[in-house]
């Protein structure tokens, strides 16, 4: 058995259907199991963005330690995600709940369905805002801005608005 490496995480959750926070909360407890969740941003109400019709998001932004692979906490999420009742019948639709990882260390990759880091993360406000309330210096490993950076150059779209408690 080799050494494991652990790896500082970062992941976005959504919710839109059901209780938006409990799910977010489930999600929560469910990824303490994978690692160590060391901080979550508040959470916040979020507009839709690709596919419109649908009810708002409650998202928020985790970072956790694992010593899982990438391939093998990817596999991990995606059976979190269907224990609480993911279902992806339409691709940007309603769910439950949506986990993805934004970061993950400092790899930079894409192979099958894990690209890292997150290909959309730098364009989403309801991913930029509650990171950069937890990790505003972080640096993206491609771009080389940080947090705080993308999100003061991110164009109008899409509201986001932080609620008092989660």
């Amino acid at each position: 058995m080799g050494n494991r490496i652990t790896q500082l995480v970062y992941l976005s959750l959504g919710s839109n259907l059901g209780d938006r926070a409990a799910n977010l909360r489930a999600a929560i407890s469910k990824l303490s199991e994978l690692g160590t969740v060391t901080k979550v941003s508040s959470f916040y109400e979020t507009e839709p963005m690709e596919f419109r019709e649908q009810p708002w998001f409650l998202n928020c932004v985790l970072e956790m330690k694992t010593e899982l692979p990438a391939a093998d906490f990817l596999a991990a999420i995606q059976a979190i995600e269907s224990e609480l009742g993911r279902n992806r019948a339409i691709s940007k639709g309603p769910r439950t709940l949506d986990i993805d990882i934004l970061m993950f260390g400092s790899s930079v990759l894409a192979s099958g369905d894990l690209i890292l880091p997150h290909p959309a993360m730098h364009t989403r406000r309801f991913v930029l805002q509650p990171l950069a309330e937890i990790a505003p210096g972080l640096r993206h490993p491609a771009l080389g801005k940080t947090v705080r950076e993308l999100l003061e150059v991110l164009g109008p779209d899409g509201e986001v608005r932080r609620l008092a408690n989660r």
